[in-house]
């Protein structure tokens, strides 16, 4: 026990250094500016690596996400981010005995046939433990580490930190919208109750779909800190890296309908599409499809957001301009003059790309997955600079990110498909009435708040 209480103690000196250590940058940067001295971006961005290194949390998550959208912080720091890493290691037996008696009462154990105080897995808020119901159902068990909520706050205030240095560099993005709906995903990742919902809203949607399982949740071994479901067997996707391409595109086509039909479907998507967030199931000593955890992070859209999504491939595939730019207000962008316009679009034509060819291709040719989307980045990074500043809507941000995160899976695994035949047959049909009905239903059964 007094190795936890110091490893917690050593977590908050942490943070009160990086507090410090981020705002000498800070300061720094604004004498440069006041004294006329050019600003070194590098050496800046190598020391707030340096600074946030030493967090475990999820400002790392957030440094990482922040990497993909184009001028969101400068490039140098975006490169710097991506390099660090949010897995933290688990706590031991008793913080797990103590966690459980709090969440579940003194006579917590006996609420099990089975619990292993070992942690199976760990990750910013929380880690997880195997166990077993008394029915004999093999358990998954989150559980959250203690004033998470205070660790979120305090990462909060380092990236309004890192967003006060950026601004003072004639910043091409307005981050004001960014920091809101960063703020408001990674509050709700604290909420495990509201998680359950999620991932019941999953189970509704895929209830009848062979290629996605969704745990079950056990609601009353579950609380605000801790969240009970069944367990999952399945392999790591990147245990597939070297199989036959069958192999890899069968998980990939998984991946894709994980993905695209809960958003063209329901208008919801998995934000954080993550390689630890998947596994994979087989069937005859082949992948039958994915396993889809973690509903922590998970974006809901208003019916005319998902519109836009539509209009604006159709617009890009058809060369309508007038239908790109109409998209791209329903989105929420405002007063876009024609070169921002011309800049948004070079982005977009890199997200939509491999949709938008009708072959058989990889997701990107001749890149790794943590140079995905970098180059273009970098020009539409320089445009938005040249004719910006932009403000970027709050529902841009995880859906760039998540885009993103599942066109690197897709890298990783190496596969090839027919992308545009994949997303045309995952929108054919789509009614904006009917996503907005069937969307409330849903939402309304599995309690989940609409957008």
């Amino acid at each position: 026990m007094a190795n936890e209480e110091n490893r917690f103690s050593a977590r908050a000196a942490r943070y009160m250094k990086v507090g410090a250590n981020v705002g000498s940058i800070a300061a720094r940067v604004a004498g440069e500016r006041l004294f006329g001295v050019e600003h070194d971006r590098s050496r800046a961005a190598a020391d707030l690596a340096a600074a946030l290194g030493g967090l475990k949390g999820p400002l790392m998550k957030v440094a990482q996400l922040l990497s993909t959208i184009p001028e969101a912080i400068p490039a140098e720091y975006a490169r710097e981010l991506t390099q660090l890493q949010s897995a933290a290691p688990p706590m031991g037996p008793a913080f797990a005995k103590r966690r459980m008696q709090v969440e579940l009462g003194p006579d917590w154990a006996s609420r099990f046939a089975a619990f292993d105080v070992e942690a199976a897995a760990s990750a910013s808020l929380g880690q997880v433990h195997r166990a077993t119901s008394l029915d004999g159902r093999a358990l998954a068990v989150k559980l959250q580490y203690p004033d998470m909520a205070s660790a979120v706050e305090a990462d909060l205030t380092q990236l309004r930190a890192i967003f006060a240095i950026h601004a003072r560099m004639s910043p091409a993005v307005e981050t004001g919208e960014i920091l809101k709906e960063i703020a408001a995903r990674l509050r709700e990742e604290l909420d495990y109750e509201l998680e359950a919902h999620h991932t019941q809203l999953y189970a509704l949607i895929f209830a009848d779909d062979p290629l996605i399982r969704v745990p079950e949740i056990i609601p009353e071994l579950s609380t605000k800190r801790l969240l009970t479901m069944t367990w999952l067997d399945g392999a790591k996707l990147l245990d597939y890296k070297d199989a036959p391409l069958d192999d890899r595109n069968a998980i990939a086509r998984a991946m894709f309908r994980a993905w695209w039909f809960p958003f063209s479907h329901y208008g919801v998507i998995h934000g954080d599409p993550h390689l630890g967030n998947y596994t994979v199931f087989e069937q005859a000593g082949h992948p039958a499809g994915i396993n889809l955890l973690d509903y922590g992070c998970i974006r809901s859209f208003r019916p005319q957001f998902v519109q836009g999504v539509i209009d604006l491939y159709q617009g890009l595939l058809a060369g309508d301009r007038e239908r790109v730019v109409h998209a791209y207000e329903t989105w929420g962008f405002a007063g876009l003059s024609n070169e921002l316009i011309d800049g948004l679009t070079i982005w977009a034509r890199f997200i939509y790309g491999p949709l938008l060819d009708d072959r058989e291709r990889a997701i990107a040719e001749h890149t790794s997955p943590g140079e995905y989307g970098r180059k273009e980045a970098m020009t539409v990074h320089q445009i938005l600079r040249d004719k910006g500043p932009v403000k970027i809507p709050r529902e841009f941000v995880f859906m760039d990110r998540a885009a993103i995160g599942l066109g690197g899976v897709f890298l990783h695994l190496g596969a090839r498909q027919n992308w545009y035949r994949l997303f045309n047959e995952t929108i054919d049909g789509f009614d904006l009435d009917e996503l907005t009905s069937r969307q409330r239903a849903a939402f309304t059964a599995s309690h989940v708040p609409l957008p």
